[in-house]
């Protein structure tokens, strides 16, 4: 069932949406000191292609790097992307097939505002080598 609905929001914006954090990404690196938030911004693009039979996992330890980038995220791009998420939900959850992909949507709301320190794992436990970074 996870395979027919990744195909299905592959088809209906998961595409574009990795697309859009894949530019991102990369102008995050074209302007250097951005670098963390270009790293960010393709973990969401992995994320954003496959969401389902994914969940996030903050990483352990402290990390007061990533709660200054954090910050720094959040008031220059984090509040769009999740208000984004959310009205894009809305509209997914009109219809009986698009409420999955909605809450799909909803997921990505916490990485989306605070992506940094963060990290996408399979929800089955099974070790995935470019889930981790």
């Amino acid at each position: 069932m996870r395979v027919v609905l990744n195909v299905i929001w592959l088809i209906f914006g998961g595409l574009w949406l990795a697309i859009g954090y894949f530019l991102a990404a990369l102008v995050c690196f074209v302007l250097i000191i951005t670098i963390p938030f270009g790293f960010a911004s393709l973990r969401i693009a992995s994320y954003a292609l496959w969401p389902f039979g994914r969940t996030i996992v903050a990483k352990p330890g402290d990390r007061p790097g990533a709660l200054i980038g954090n910050i720094i995220w959040v008031v220059l791009f984090g509040w769009w992307l999740a208000l984004g998420h959310l009205v894009s939900a809305a509209a997914m959850a009109i219809t009986i097939i698009g409420i999955p992909l909605a809450l799909a949507d909803l997921k990505m709301i916490p990485v989306s505002l605070v992506p940094l320190g963060k990290e996408i794992v399979p929800v089955d436990g099974k070790p995935v080598e470019y889930a981790r970074s």
